[in-house]
């Protein structure tokens, strides 16, 4: 055992002095930050550059102060103009687009037009529809002679969203986010697949590098072959433990100090008490009507869920099966650069390793839909699959017995794959000049110990 600790040692602090380590444990983290908080920043930002929009055509008389302007888009009603004339200079005139309305939009809903030379955002054409979809119904609804019209449309405009809280064993109960779930499915279930095949590579090409320059020969003289491939194996999964833990201190501290101090407003706001007891008795229509729901963007309400996840099981259950997941691979990766000379070799034998890594990711994006189907479910206990399956079905709640046995499966299938790697990377680590076949393969491994 002395042995592998040397070689452990040895694996580790080579590759963690490397400047490709440090940069990418440095930069990795900025990165991360910036897709949390370059959205939200986007978000508090208003486009300073004012569109003025011409409503020209019937739809100008019809629709007349309808569609109300916002801070970036202003419309001018323009009655006495010929469509197409303008449509030919707007620009000239200052404007940013011609929109057309036809009087025929209330039943033909690809009625409206809107000319520009560039392509509109999808909050510009939103608020146009929306707004003319609102004019048409309150006029369908006057046809009706419904007196006080605006007041009843005032008090019935309803917005709702549902709220996902989850009842524990213990009826305690906590307010979570299908979107954050998702969202953390799909990168815990991405870093482990990437992860996995990076550290894996890396373990299949120190073993080339030293095949070939012939160090391994003079490594073999004083450690068995399967010391030396352990010890590589489990030196490389520390370097990665290593950066993944420095991935996420640093990404705390940035994400902490940015939002401080770039992102202020952006902080978790204290629910209001009708959201809290709305099952209650207490709670009466008008009383829910005159108490009024806090304006609280899709951003804030993620930074609330937030904290009812369970981080400990999330995180922890992330390193279990990225140990596991890399262990497994990693094996088969050394035992595919024992048998070649050069990477260019490698093709050939990896598909048997590439195929059900990428198996596992593609399952682990249709969890996100159904994570308790009976496919997601039996990939997430099938050891070359369970690592990026189970990672996307751990934060929509998983059984215990479940996650206790795909943990089980997971390093059980870890030990035989060790077995069975280390007998083709006893032979395979001295044969030279010689590409091999899968049938030569099977005989080194049906080869006795020695």
């Amino acid at each position: 055992m002395n042995k592998i600790f040397l070689i452990i040692k040895r694996e580790y602090l080579v590759r963690v002095k490397k400047k490709s380590f440090i940069i990418m444990t440095l930069l990795a983290p900025v990165l991360l930050a910036g897709l949390i908080l370059i959205p939200a920043w986007i978000m508090t930002r208003e486009d300073s550059n004012e569109k003025r929009i011409a409503v020209v055509g019937e739809g100008a008389v019809l629709f007349a102060g309808t569609i109300p302007s916002t801070k970036s888009i202003k419309f001018d009603y323009l009655i006495d103009v010929n469509p197409e004339e303008i449509k030919m200079n707007f620009e000239e005139q200052g404007y940013y687009g011609v929109l057309f309305i036809s009087p025929k939009v209330a039943y033909i809903p690809n009625a409206v037009q809107l000319f520009s030379h560039k392509q509109p955002t999808l909050e510009t054409t939103m608020h146009i529809s929306n707004s003319i979809e609102k004019e048409i119904e309150r006029k369908k609804l006057e046809s009706y002679d419904i007196k006080d019209l605006d007041k009843i449309l005032k008090e019935i405009e309803s917005t709702v969203n549902v709220q996902t809280i989850l009842i524990t064993d213990e009826g305690a109960e906590k307010k979570t986010s299908t979107g954050l779930s998702m969202g953390i499915a799909y990168i815990s279930g991405l870093l482990i697949y990437m992860l996995t095949f990076i550290f894996g590579a890396q373990v299949m090409r120190g073993v080339i590098e030293e095949k070939t320059s012939r160090i391994v020969e003079v490594l073999i003289s004083s450690v068995k072959p399967f010391q030396l491939m352990m010890g590589k194996i489990l030196g490389i999964a520390m370097v990665g433990l290593t950066q993944f833990f420095l991935w996420i201190i640093l990404t705390l501290i940035i994400v902490g100090y940015a939002q401080s101090t770039f992102l202020p407003d952006i902080k978790s706001t204290p629910e209001n008490p009708i959201v809290q007891n709305i099952m209650s008795a207490d709670v009466t229509p008008v009383e829910s009507t005159q108490t009024p729901m806090p304006d609280l963007n899709e951003f804030q309400s993620i930074l609330i869920s937030m904290k009812s996840m369970n981080w400990l099981l999330i995180i922890g259950s992330f390193i279990v099966y990225f140990l596991g997941g890399y262990l497994l691979y990693a094996s088969l990766f050394a035992a595919v650069g024992s048998a070649v000379d050069n990477e260019t070799d490698t093709q050939q034998f990896m598909i048997p390793i590439t195929v059900p890594l990428l198996l596992g990711l593609f399952v682990s994006m249709g969890a996100f839909q159904n994570p308790d189907s009976s496919l997601v479910f039996w990939c997430s206990l099938i050891p070359f699959t369970s690592p990026m399956v189970m990672m996307a079905r751990i934060p929509f709640g998983v059984p215990y017995w479940e996650l206790a046995s795909s943990m089980a499966l997971l390093f059980l299938f870890f030990m035989g794959t060790t077995w069975l790697a280390a007998k083709i990377y006893r032979t395979g680590i001295l044969m030279y000049g010689k590409k091999p076949t899968y049938k030569e393969i099977f005989k080194w491994i049906r080869y006795k110990n020695y």
